[in-house]
């Protein structure tokens, strides 16, 4: 199997569409489609049904899918040990964070970085969702969840805490909730499930049984917008959220702590490039 079809097979496995696939490869569909055409011939097989929902594997398709990630992860190893042996403090470092620890914290690391390496191309990405480090999806993750992977180098880089606010206008006509009444009569605004689960059953330790759900959201810059504009109380991290005139505290007695930890993949802690970044990042995150 040549692993340049593969990796087309395995973007159109994993987009279910052509189209999606061609985005990710960044190629042209007609291209994916050629490729996708070729490998189905070398190998005597239909790996696809083509559906209106989008391609659907064969069962040809899933055992060539198996096949296909093995590769992928024979060719990902390979080239991080390259990059583990690169001394150069040039070349591209893919970042990945959450879009509140960009803004207050990350940008200013690789401006930094760039004030000091400027070959140095950073390449950075806001999301909630967790990018891959062992599929190089990223180099450097700032993230709130410890990884599990014995592969992945983490780094505990800070620990903050988050309390209830709501926008001032908003507890000026509505007034603050009272512990114990499971936010009865309030308005919230929450994490999607997706994000944090937790936020479907209490937020600082309060269970939200009998408020309305106001707004659903996917990032914290939304959430910490959404709550100043009124929508409703939010459980939001201190040093963030203390420094916006348009929020007030609620229960200051009241608080849930998190950790901030830096990943990255063990083949990468000797790149030049990588070490840099990541030494950046470290100094912008003063301790508690």
């Amino acid at each position: 199997m040549d692993w340049d079809n593969a990796r087309i097979f395995l973007a159109i496995s994993r987009a279910g569409t052509l189209r999606g696939a061609a985005a990710t490869l960044q190629l042209d569909q007609a291209t994916v489609g050629r490729r996708l055409a070729t490998m189905e011939a070398s190998l005597g097989a239909r790996l696809f049904l083509r559906t209106p929902s989008g391609y659907v594997a064969t069962p040809a398709g899933e055992l060539a899918a198996t096949a296909a990630e093995q590769m992928e992860r024979a060719a990902d190893r390979l080239q991080r040990e390259m990059q583990g042996i690169d001394n150069r403090l040039s070349g591209t470092v893919r970042v990945a964070t959450s879009d509140t620890m960009a803004m207050h914290f990350v940008v200013a690391a690789m401006q930094r970085l760039h004030t000091r390496h400027p070959d140095i191309r950073i390449v950075l990405s806001a999301s909630t969702q967790l990018s891959s480090l062992t599929r190089r999806e990223t180099d450097i993750a700032v993230r709130l969840v410890r990884p599990t992977d014995p592969e992945l180098i983490t780094r505990l880089l800070t620990k903050r805490d988050m309390g209830l606010f709501a926008a001032k206008s908003y507890l000026a006509e509505r007034g603050a909730p009272r512990p114990g009444t499971a936010m009865a009569g309030h308005d919230l605004v929450v994490y999607q499930w997706a994000v944090t689960a937790r936020h479907g059953e209490a937020l600082c330790g309060e269970p939200i049984g009998q408020a309305r759900v106001a707004m659903e959201v996917n990032t914290g810059l939304l959430l910490i917008e959404a709550a100043a504009s009124g929508l409703g109380i939010a459980e939001l991290p201190i040093h963030m959220a203390e420094s916006d005139p348009r929020l007030q505290r609620i229960w200051p007695e009241r608080s849930e702590s998190y950790s901030v930890w830096l990943v990255l993949h063990s083949d990468l802690a000797r790149t030049a490039r990588v070490r840099a970044a990541v030494d950046a990042i470290v100094e912008s995150f003063p301790a508690k």
